[in-house]
């Protein structure tokens, strides 16, 4: 039996919740981006108002670990970390890449086998942050960042059905016209992330507090006025 903090502030929609064995008891949203640092704190204390459950009673933080936003893979890493060495509870660090594609696995199951899957998340301009699974998480490729032009995934389009979501997906679909690339709404789904938390947790795939840091898959950049 597992009771787990789970907590996703890496893309515009931010999430913190409880689960007990992979299903949630509650659970808490933010749409605005912006303010993910100044929602997650007050969250996590209304998590524990709502549920009456105390922190010292979780067997574990999960967190999403990247890619994503800068800002917001700070703030959910450092809380995470912050409440794990305080607690003395292990932490979970997950791929964000990987948690958005099973909420797609598990929102389009008829299609799981015949295609594969191609999460996105928006890094500004043309870039995104991508990978392709098939339906038990094989990578095909690699997560990493791509600069979309009407070349991308030519290869993998020209052999594979290929679903394409998440927020970079809506910079891609005015670009591909490709006859095997379709195209959904999808954002990570708290209990899929809380079920992938429950089997790592039960795997003990614990992250090292001392070394665990976010995967930005990219250096930050500024823009520096003149």
């Amino acid at each position: 039996m597992s009771l787990i903090l789970n907590i996703d502030t890496a893309e515009e929609r931010a999430h913190v919740s409880f689960a007990k064995d992979g299903s949630i008891l509650h659970c808490i949203y933010n749409d605005a981006q912006k303010e993910h640092a100044s929602f997650l704190q007050s969250a996590i204390r209304k998590l524990t108002v709502s549920t009456g459950i105390k922190l010292s009673g979780i067997d574990a933080v999960a967190v999403t670990a990247g890619p994503g936003s800068y800002t917001g893979l700070r703030v959910g890493m450092a809380s995470a970390k912050g409440l794990c060495y305080a607690l003395k509870k292990p932490l979970i660090t997950m791929n964000t890449l990987e948690v958005l594609a099973l909420s797609a696995i598990q929102l389009f199951p008829g299609n799981a086998e015949s295609i594969l899957f191609c999460p996105m998340i928006d890094a500004r301009r043309m870039e995104v942050f991508s990978a392709i699974y098939k339906n038990d998480l094989t990578i095909c490729l690699s997560p990493s960042a791509i600069i979309l032009d009407k070349f991308s995934f030519a290869k993998d389009l020209s052999e594979n059905k290929i679903l394409f979501f998440g927020s970079g997906s809506e910079k891609w679909k005015p670009v591909c016209k490709h006859e095997n690339a379709l195209f959904e709404n999808v954002s990570i789904l708290p209990e899929v992330m809380s079920k992938y938390s429950d089997k790592l947790c039960f795997q003990k795939d614990f992250t090292n507090l001392a070394y665990s840091e976010p995967f930005y898959l990219k250096e930050f950049q500024t823009v520096i006025k003149s």
